[in-house]
Parts: C-alpha cells; structure tokens; sequence
C-alpha cells in the first residue's frame, strides 16, 4: 500500500506499512535485515540502539521518520523533525558532499560505509561512520523516499 508521504500530518512512529517499507526495501535493495525477528515498529521507533532516519521525495525532501536514537544524537524533539527539510542535518559547506551521497543513493539504490559530518540542532558537530542510506521503494518499484541507519557518532 502506498502512502502520501508528503503529508506532514501522517505519524510514523509505529505505522506498521511504514515499518515494513522500511525493512522490506532495506532488505530488497541491500539484501541484509534491518531488525530481526520479533522486532517490530515500536521496537525500532522506542529501542534500536542505532539511528534511523528517512525523509520524502519532495523537492527540498524534508524527514519523516526519525526514531528516538535520532531525536536524542540529533537533538529535535518528534514534531521538530517531521518538519524539518533533510539538508539540514549538515551544515551548509557539508552539504554539497551530502547531496552527492543522496545521488549516489539514487542511482544505485544504496551507498554503504558512509561517513560525513553532521550538525545538531544546537550546532554541535559530529561524526557519523559507516552509515548506509537506501531508497526506499515499495513493492511495486515506487520510490517514496532515503533512509539511512547508523550506529555510532563522536563529536567533531
């Protein structure tokens, strides 16, 4: 089932077809599991020691999804973040590098060991490595968006 994605009133946080975009296109595209059995959307919005983070196509793609490991490392409450346009996790000089990624992402379906600099909502700098980002494509080959997942972040 597809979804409106654009929507800025739509809450993610346990949508279960959202979860399931999120894994199955992970799983699709990078051929690895992004949670195991068991695990199921509150799991990944409430518990997942790693960073998941997704945003839409619009034309400035602005996030949809951030679970509580990204509001907590990016330091934007829920409704903070929904409303937030993606290029904003990097600071203006990182961000012609970013958008780079993000075609990257878009032409081969995933980059994997990404690394790059992002900024907090209080301007703290930080370090991400090995991060993954992925499109994020539905069943039937529609793309509704970028994820990305990562794991481990040190102040820059």
């Amino acid at each position: 089932m597809t979804f409106d994605y654009d929507n800025h009133a739509l809450d993610l946080r346990s949508d279960t077809d959202f979860f399931f975009l999120l894994t199955g296109s992970y799983l699709r595209i990078t051929g690895r599991h992004l949670v195991q059995d068991g695990q199921g959307p509150d799991w990944l919005y409430n518990d997942s020691p790693f960073v998941v983070l997704a945003h839409n196509t619009e034309p400035d793609p602005r996030f949809i999804y951030a679970n509580r490991t990204a509001q907590n490392c990016f330091e934007y409450s829920w409704d903070e973040f929904i409303t937030l346009p993606s290029r904003l996790s990097a600071e203006q000089p990182d961000r012609a590098e970013r958008q780079r990624l993000l075609d990257a992402v878009t032409r081969d379906g995933f980059v994997d060991n990404g690394r790059g600099v992002r900024v907090a909502k209080s301007g703290r700098r930080f370090w991400v490595d090995n991060f993954t980002v992925w499109q994020l494509i539905d069943e039937a080959g529609e793309r509704l968006g970028q994820a990305a997942i990562f794991s481990s972040w040190r102040d820059a």
